[in-house]
């Protein structure tokens, strides 16, 4: 389908993302690693976690006062191959970026390293912390929990979050394995994007209260905040098509990234008091690096990584399909398309970044501008 909406380049982008990040406090090289976490999803065609979030999950957060801009990163313990940290409620994203900078740091020392991270606010795409592993040649892997969404089999209360388990592997082609997806069929990010675009969420991904699956994706969000909706987890309502897995993935994830760090879980990940007052999330992160080099070195295993994706996309294809893909190629081909085109920018998100703009007194002129 041809793209529509209005281009903004890059640099751009990039430029006015790290203005807005330090004019609300974000200090100046924590404003460029989080400008380019969510740049990062873009280049991937992952718009439920790019651009379209830098307002409402990152600077209402912080004029809010639940998120700090200055991110205090605290270690609490440490080992040669191990780091607890404690965020304190600042950027997800900066404290994400020094944990797996420390653990990748281990890995090259004794090829493994692994961190915790607790009382941590949203961290972005995931697959950006597991692709810092993959371009030095290391297997990473990062999980994070999340404010409730997910109903477990069988029930119906929002209490598990949408729980990414992310996977980077290093491969000998022009991009790595990345397996980036949440375990639940969508994601709130996703439903955020429905709602602003003006469209319905497919059935099947949301449960109501009375069981029965929910389209309309403004009541969706309202539902997902008020208890009244949950997102299904992978493989969907109960157990004949595996909705099982899915929840025992989401679990996973919920456990590792909370009992590790003594870290919050659950129902306390809300983002609200018992006053129904807005608070901080408390979020907790996991992430793990593994040095190829330290099994039978990066050469071997990226070129069997490599011939392993090869052979899954030269088998057979079903009737009427022109291309079997392997996970991280559709994201590479969306790089290739738009790496001297810029940001697609819905009319939303145009609205957001005027208004910024404008707030904050920046001398911009926007491109989709008239």
């Amino acid at each position: 389908m041809e793209e529509k909406r209005p281009y903004v380049s890059w640099d751009v982008l990039e430029r006015f993302m790290v203005d807005i990040f330090t004019a609300v406090g974000v200090p100046k090289e924590d404003a460029e690693i989080c400008a380019d976490v969510l740049m990062e999803s873009d280049r991937r065609g992952i718009e439920s976690h790019g651009v379209n979030r830098f307002k409402p999950i990152y600077i209402d957060r912080i004029e809010a006062g639940i998120q700090k801009p200055v991110t205090e990163f605290e270690i609490i313990r440490e080992t040669p191959t191990t780091l607890v940290a404690d965020a304190h409620d600042g950027m997800g994203m900066v404290a994400s970026h020094k944990a797996m900078t420390r653990i990748i740091q281990k890995a090259k020392k004794y090829g493994m390293g692994m961190a915790a991270v607790r009382n941590s606010t949203h961290y972005g795409i995931a697959g950006y912390w597991a692709m810092m592993a993959a371009k030095e040649g290391m297997i990473g892997i990062t999980g994070t929990n999340a404010r409730p969404s997910i109903a477990p089999t069988f029930g119906v209360e929002n209490m598990l979050g949408t729980n990414p388990l992310t996977f980077a592997l290093p491969t000998d082609e022009e991009f790595p394995f990345v397996l980036d997806c949440a375990t639940s069929i969508t994601q709130r990010g996703k439903i955020e994007y429905y709602a602003r675009s003006g469209k319905d969420t497919p059935v099947g991904m949301v449960i109501g209260r009375d069981g029965s699956a929910m389209t309309d994706s403004n009541a969706i969000l309202k539902g997902l905040t008020d208890g009244t909706a949950a997102l299904t987890p992978l493989g969907g309502i109960g157990e004949e098509l595996g909705g099982y897995k899915g929840y025992g993935y989401a679990a996973v994830v919920e456990i590792l990234s909370a009992a590790l760090q003594a870290g919050s879980f659950l129902k306390h990940l809300s983002g609200m008091d018992e006053q129904g007052q807005k608070k901080p999330y408390h979020l907790g992160h996991f992430f793990i690096a593994i040095d190829t080099e330290a099994f039978m070195g990066k050469e071997v295993f990226a070129k069997t990584c490599g011939d392993i994706l090869r052979s899954l996309r030269a088998s057979q294809k079903a009737p009427g399909e022109e291309r079997i893909y392997t996970a991280g190629e559709k994201e590479y081909l969306v790089w290739q398309e738009r790496k001297d085109k810029g940001v697609p920018i819905g009319e939303a998100v145009q609205k957001e970044f005027i208004a910024l703009r404008d707030r904050y007194h920046l001398p911009y002129k926007f491109s989709f501008e008239a």
